[in-house]
């Protein structure tokens, strides 16, 4: 493993002090010590770490909150692990876990594993943003070629031809372009209605006025 840049966050001076020494036989660079919440997030958003190793004392809403400011894997350095305490700490985003006392090996261990699950978990994420970008994009498309169906009077794959052929001739991506046909017809509806609403009104004024 390349050397990885690692803040440490504990109230406990003994373990800062060992576990840096660990990481440092390890070939890593402990860059900063935080010992309370607030310095684990102010230090993570402001140096960027490869990994944040935390104490169990520091809180998962502490995790939540780093995970906020900075994509890092986050190892939590605890007495035992409980199951509850492991299905909600998965759940906020911790990506491994060392079971104190903490050996040279088990924290090398604990890096291996939380880089590759981090890693994992990151790729998914990804693959979760592309999924709803398709359906949203899919559902777009063919709200587009719903209205162009019905204003134009033309079928589904000619109404979906011209959505590709504009999309390729204006270089725009096809949910954009369905987007803005979509938001043209709102627009459209909505001039409509008020130009309506205004004749109506002033057919009520002028027949007000003959009477």
């Amino acid at each position: 493993m390349e050397r990885l840049r690692i803040i440490l966050v504990s109230e406990d001076r003994f373990i800062s002090l060992s576990l840096s020494a660990m990481l440092q036989n390890l070939g890593h660079t402990v860059i900063t010590c935080g010992h309370d919440a607030s310095e684990a997030v102010n230090k993570t958003r402001d140096l960027s770490p490869d990994f944040v190793i935390m104490d169990e004392r520091c809180c998962l809403q502490t995790v939540r909150r780093v995970l906020e400011q900075h994509a890092v894997p986050i190892v939590l350095i605890t007495s035992f692990i409980e199951p509850e305490l492991v299905a909600e700490a998965d759940t906020v985003g911790v990506a491994g876990y060392v079971i104190k006392p903490v050996s040279q090996m088990d924290i090398q261990s604990a890096l291996v594993f939380a880089r590759s699950r981090f890693k994992q978990l990151q790729s998914l994420k990804r693959e979760i943003v592309d999924l709803k970008d398709m359906i949203r994009s899919r559902k777009l498309i063919e709200q587009a070629k719903g209205l162009l169906m019905e204003r134009e009077g033309i079928p589904e794959a000619e109404a979906f031809r011209r959505i590709q052929s504009m999309s390729r001739n204006q270089n725009i991506p096809m949910a954009a372009l369905s987007e803005a046909i979509i938001m043209t017809d709102k627009l459209t509806n909505k001039t409509r209605g008020s130009k309506s609403r205004s004749q109506e009104s002033q057919g009520t004024a002028q027949d007000q006025f003959q009477d």
